[in-house]
């Protein structure tokens, strides 16, 4: 899949009164939307899909545990190689209608044969192979518009935990669609994209972070991550 090639401006601050402030909503180009953002408090969490701003509410324990638990997984199996980026809540520029913040994202770098980059601001650009969203519902955007955004763009695997459901749902990318993948007897998934990279599902949804670590940690003693790891350290 080509990606398409995002214009390299940068953001540049200016006096705030002469820039309007983001609101819930706004239809806005991706320069216009990393100007007002750029202007905003810094607590404020916005992002651009489909060319419409979406601005996120005060962060609860719904969405803030689940989350630490999702970034403590992938910070675990990231350590284990270089080559491996992990991002906390960080700008993803997409395509010129898409700016999103994802919770988690993993990532290779783009000397190692990744699909995204960075900007000088450092902002991922380009689509990472991994993104994980946590969602308090099925009627967030997370499984919509976002979902539709992030497989256009070709996010190879995308996780959306969905709280009050107590249910992960985990997507490949299937000739341009997104195809649900079933946890196997075991009750695990395995990622095609990082070998090694192994979830429990019941263990994460049941907040059992020590199982859900221990099962991680098999599949990094397996030979296909070591293989995969030492074929990234040649690159």
């Amino acid at each position: 899949m080509s990606i398409k090639t995002i214009p390299q401006f940068e953001t540049t601050r200016t006096p705030r009164e002469r820039i309007p402030p983001l609101a819930n909503g706004d239809h806005l180009s991706l320069w216009e939307f990393e100007q007002r953002y750029a202007a905003m408090p810094e607590k404020v969490i916005a992002e651009l899909v489909e060319g419409v701003v979406y601005m996120s509410s005060p962060v609860t324990l719904d969405h803030g545990n689940p989350h630490a638990l999702i970034i403590t997984w992938l910070g675990v199996y990231s350590a284990t190689c270089m080559q491996i980026e992990i991002a906390d809540n960080t700008s993803v520029r997409l395509d010129l209608d898409n700016e999103v913040q994802p919770d988690a994202l993993l990532r290779f770098k783009k000397q190692s044969g990744g699909q995204s980059g960075e900007t000088k601001a450092r902002f991922v650009q380009g689509a990472p192979e991994l993104v994980v969203e946590v969602a308090v519902s099925s009627a967030s955007f997370d499984l919509h518009e976002k979902m539709n955004v992030y497989r256009r763009n070709g996010v190879m695997e995308y996780i959306v935990w969905q709280v009050l459901s107590e249910r992960l749902d985990w997507f490949r990318l299937r000739e341009g669609k997104y195809e649900r993948v079933e946890p196997d007897a075991q009750g695990m998934i395995r990622s095609e994209v990082f070998p090694g990279l192994w979830l429990a599902v019941d263990k994460l949804l049941n907040g059992d972070l020590a199982g859900v670590l221990a099962e991680l940690q098999k599949g990094i003693a397996t030979p296909e991550h070591a293989a995969f790891v030492a074929k990234l350290a040649t690159q």
